[in-house]
């Protein structure tokens, strides 16, 4: 594989002056006033071609072309102020200038500037009035006959000047609508690409409901029967707990079916074990303390039971921040992992005194942080991750619990009490209810 080439001369030249505009134009005028100069010392009117040496510009003539060159450096910042001051200095070498000498070269330039950044009604009723003008102070003041080919080149020239930087501005707006087009569809893909991700997110949402609201109703009421009838009516114990066993098995199939349209060919089999949390803590340490990485452990969590989510995200968040300490901080790191309630919000921090060269991307550069920050925003929480000052990293994340566990315990207490209320006969409204609820929160 070849190394990439450095960018030439030229190459740098030109993207330094397109980052300095102001000094492209002092470039300019430069060049502009060489050429009035070099010009100013030829005869064009000579036979086979102008001839060179038999001019001599007056100190008049050299000052309105150093002045006309000076101001063409505010082209950009002034370009009808420029076109003006520029235009009056050409009026004033066509009607004194003897011999003449090209200042009207700075007129051209700054009705182009004029041209390429203004409108094309502007443009024309700016560089009519200037062609009109200087070509006629040409004809019928100076030394030289109104027929005179310098008078025929000032309205070639002004005239050119404008039809080019039209032509520039024209192209300019062009291109700059194909990029807004080109723009505006990318942006249209991506939001019905969203759109569509989210339509198919609020369907998954919506059959996982139907399948978990419809069955644990079932099961709840079939589970209240058996434990009402256990001793007085044995028979009707077993009848009902084989529906509940009949339920659980239904919505496990159709759980699997809904999950299996998620899976692609190739997937991994879906694991059978249960979730790890924050009661695996300890295994999960000694597993990076067994590969040679020192962990301390800090927990002041008072051992309250946190909601399913909750707890996953932070075992998560723990693993993939040791895994990093692991690759990324080098052999000799330690790391410090503290899990603290603090009022309704789990607080978990993860810190290595690591000196690896190799930090692990930020800004959403990496998988596993950005997994994180995903996990942590759909649970309403934050997440931080960085450098600490000194040497190391840093991972922290705030999950809400409080809120999230009362919301739970309320959804519960509202099935139970539905179904406990309505019997198995109004199972179907108790499952409208729930899925109208959790419609909502979608």
């Amino acid at each position: 594989m070849t190394p990439p080439q450095s960018p030439g001369p030229w190459t740098r030249a030109r993207t330094w002056l397109q980052a300095h505009p102001r000094a492209l134009d002092a470039a300019l005028a430069a060049a502009v006033l060489v050429c009035m100069i070099v010009g100013s010392f030829a005869d064009p009117g000579r036979h086979g071609g102008p001839k060179w040496g038999t001019h001599t510009p007056d100190a008049l003539s050299l000052s309105l072309m150093v002045l006309g060159a000076g101001t063409l450096v505010l082209r950009r910042a002034r370009p009808m102020i420029v076109l003006a001051a520029t235009g009056a200095l050409s009026l004033v070498e066509l009607v004194t200038g003897d011999p003449r000498t090209p200042v009207a070269m700075c007129a051209v330039v700054a009705l182009y500037t004029v041209a390429a950044r203004t409108d094309r009604s502007t443009t024309w009723r700016v560089a009519l009035p200037t062609m009109t003008v200087l070509t006629a102070a040409g004809m019928l003041a100076g030394p030289l006959p109104w027929y005179a080919q310098e008078n025929i080149a000032v309205f070639a020239w002004t005239g050119m000047a404008a039809a080019a930087g039209d032509a520039v501005r024209s192209r300019r707006d062009f291109v700059g609508a194909i990029r807004e087009r080109a723009e505006r569809a990318e942006r249209t893909r991506e939001e019905e690409a969203r759109r569509r991700v989210a339509e198919e997110r609020l369907r998954i949402a919506r059959d996982l409901h139907d399948v978990v609201a419809h069955h644990i109703a079932l099961v709840n009421v079939q589970a209240g029967v058996a434990a009402h009838v256990m001793d007085k009516r044995p028979d009707q114990a077993k009848e009902a707990l084989a529906h509940v066993r009949e339920a659980s098995r239904s919505a496990l199939n159709e759980l699997r079916a809904t999950v299996g349209l998620l899976r692609q060919t190739g997937d991994p089999e879906a694991p059978t074990e249960p979730a790890p949390g924050l009661h695996r803590l300890d295994e999960l340490v000694d597993t990076f303390r067994h590969a040679g990485l020192p962990v301390e452990v800090a927990r002041a969590d008072h051992g309250a039971p946190l909601p399913a989510a909750v707890d996953l995200a932070a075992y998560r968040i723990i693993q993939e921040a040791l895994t990093n300490v692991q690759k990324h901080a080098g052999r000799q790191a330690k790391a410090e992992v503290s899990v603290v309630r603090v009022g309704p919000d789990l607080e978990v921090t993860v810190l290595d005194d690591g000196r690896g060269q190799d930090a692990p991307p930020q800004d959403g550069g990496g998988h596993g942080l950005l997994g994180m920050r995903e996990r942590v925003t759909a649970l309403g929480g934050s997440c931080t991750a960085g450098p600490r000052y000194g040497g190391g990293f840093r991972v922290h994340a705030i999950l809400p619990v409080q809120n999230r566990a009362r919301q739970a315990t309320e959804e519960t207490q509202t099935g139970t009490r539905t179904g406990t209320r309505t019997g198995t006969r109004t199972e179907p409204r108790t499952q409208t209810q729930t899925q109208t609820q959790t419609g909502n929160r979608v």
